[in-house]
């Protein structure tokens, strides 16, 4: 329980080193969460059973019969898949990489209005504003030069810099406090209005858009907005195209930290708990896929709008920045669970009969009914979310309750049998100094040598599963 509490925490962690305080927000408050869960497994729970005694099963309505093992339906599916695992491992590879094709096409933007339900009110003035009126001042990029010092002396630069920025593509018009330009020309003279533009120490210009601003026409509009040669020092770019430069910029940025975190940190915890190199990646190349697919299929629904009138949202034609980093920090974490509490299990089997097929069968027969229960409470939580009527909530929430269940129904009852079957007792092997290293310093739940497992039988094997 600590180990799989760890494992969904480092996950969580990734997002800390995102300079976002919305990722980070999450990170503390998802951390604290597995950290009070993880004491409450191994602490509350164990002295409440205590307390309770046979009175736990008190209040039972059922009881269902205990089946000799070997003979549960996890056990038969794991056999099923290994009798055939390259069609089987096929047929699901072919499958996530169908459902996560549409993400190569994946476009990030910044919520806006839309996000909201068509009839809220500040939804319909937007709405009004976007299809009735062709000026989009409310989108404009403000360019500021706060150190021009007396802009009232210089303004010839001032009118220089403002024909130069009004040539930049997707610029509509720039407003200065010597007037306003298009496409390089001045088409207005300064007015009452113009003496907005003088600050205490500067100027600013206003560059109205023709382009929508969370768009890749926007972000082009930024760039050369930003490479525009000035007169001025120190002139600082705003506005919402710059916002959403800005964040890609902080947040892919970081990008590489986070994954390699995640996946170094995993790797370590599953060759301690295995003593195996293939294992853990395998599980990290599995859990990308997985991971892939789902987001494909939210690029496919929320970005490009199919289901939009089934699901209750209108389409941008983009996905916000920071939700596909949160939902594979936590989608990655419990999928990480979910396959720590599965090797576990085929490790620990492992150990007992070194045997590859039979430990897999077994490991998966002891935990799929678990699995399978928490994937379901899991989904039902998240889809909770997906009943919201702001579109990036319904997304996490849709996304989240699809990982899960592709984690614990493809992934953990095909894939994971069918590559164990195929990598067979290649899955445990590592080079001699760290077969060494993990017998010191190896995770063991069996309370034996931990290096059992690479290679070294502890007891009699068991009878083999037909595969």
């Amino acid at each position: 329980m600590i180990f799989s509490a760890v494992t969904v925490a480092v996950s969580l962690a990734a997002m800390l080193v995102f300079p976002l305080a919305f990722l980070r927000s999450f990170a503390y408050a998802g951390i604290a969460v597995v950290a009070l869960a993880g004491v409450g497994a191994v602490v509350v729970l164990p002295a409440l059973l205590a307390v309770l005694g046979h009175r736990v099963e008190k209040w039972v309505l059922w009881h269902r019969p205990v089946k000799p093992e070997g003979t549960g339906f996890w056990h038969r599916v794991a056999v099923a898949v290994m009798r055939r695992p390259v069609p089987v491992a096929t047929a699901v590879v072919l499958l996530l990489f169908f459902l996560g094709a549409p993400f190569l096409r994946i476009a990030f933007g910044l919520p806006d209005d839309r996000v909201l339900p068509a009839a809220a009110s500040s939804r319909v003035v937007q709405d009004d504003i976007r299809t009735a009126f062709t000026s989009n001042e409310a989108s404009a990029l403000s360019v500021v030069a706060a150190a021009a010092g007396d802009p009232e002396g210089r303004l010839p630069d001032v009118a220089r810099y403002a024909a130069d920025l009004s040539r930049a593509p997707g610029a509509a018009r720039v407003d200065a406090l010597t007037g306003s330009y298009i496409a390089g020309d001045q088409v207005a003279p300064p007015n009452e209005a113009s003496g907005r533009f003088v600050g205490q120490a500067g100027t600013w210009f206003s560059v109205v858009p023709v382009v929508e601003p969370y768009s890749e026409a926007g972000e082009n509009l930024v760039k050369a907005v930003r490479n525009v040669p000035s007169q001025f020092d120190d002139v600082q770019v705003a506005g919402a195209s710059a916002e959403l430069v800005d964040s890609k910029e902080s947040l892919f940025g970081r990008m590489p930290l986070a994954l390699g975190l995640i996946a170094l940190v995993t790797f370590v915890a599953l060759f301690l708990m295995t003593g195996g190199l293939l294992v853990p990646v395998k599980a990290i190349l599995v859990n990308l896929l997985s991971l892939s697919a789902t987001f494909g299929s939210m690029v496919w629904i929320f970005q490009e709008g199919h289901l939009s009138d089934a699901l209750n949202f209108t389409a941008t034609g983009t996905i916000a920045t920071t939700m596909p980093i949160l939902m594979f920090c936590i989608a990655f974490g419990l999928s990480m669970d979910y396959e720590v509490f599965l090797l576990s299990r085929i490790k620990e089997e492992h150990d007992i009969s070194g045997d590859n097929e039979s430990s897999v069968a077994l490991g998966l027969e002891r935990t799929g009914r678990i699995v399978t229960a928490a994937a379901a409470l899991l989904a039902v939580v998240f889809l909770a979310f997906a009943t919201s009527q702001v579109t990036f909530i319904k997304m996490f929430g849709l996304g989240l309750a699809l990982a899960v269940i592709l984690d614990a129904t493809l992934i953990r009852a095909a894939l994971v049998p069918a590559f164990m079957r195929l990598a067979g007792d290649a899955n445990w092997w590592a080079p001699a100094p760290l077969r060494r290293l993990h017998a010191r310093f190896g995770i063991s739940e069996s309370g034996g040598d931990a290096g059992a497992g690479a290679g070294v039988e502890t007891v009699a094997p068991r009878e083999k599963v037909s595969t």
